[in-house]
């Protein structure tokens, strides 16, 4: 296993908003010096909800994973998707919208 790569103390993070399945979520993410998406932050309105616990430890486990050199669009892909290959989940919604919003690289829309 490779070595856990970390970030500055201080660092800047960039926030926004998400829908998904009618929840709302707040999303903040930073990168690395280099330019890679090192850690997100996800949580709802609603901070003692399941969801918001779910979209919480998924954002920890994905910014571990990132922070241990699984490439972004890796966890991109690997996360669920619908039909259209559109997120399922508020994660993959979170790593959409850092990504572009595009579909992931041999998924088809």
């Amino acid at each position: 296993m490779s070595d856990r790569e970390r970030l500055r103390n201080r660092r800047l993070s960039e926030s926004f908003t998400l829908e998904v399945h009618g929840l709302h979520y707040v999303a903040s993410f930073s990168r690395f010096d280099d330019g890679r998406v090192a850690e997100l932050f996800l949580q709802t309105h609603n901070s003692a909800s399941q969801s918001d616990a779910n979209a919480r430890d998924s954002a920890i486990a994905a910014s571990l994973a990132l922070q241990y050199g699984c490439p972004l669009e890796v966890l991109r892909r690997a996360l669920l998707r619908d039909a259209q290959g559109n997120a399922s989940t508020p994660l993959g919604a979170a790593i959409d919208r850092i990504a572009g919003d595009s579909p992931p690289r041999g998924e088809r829309t």
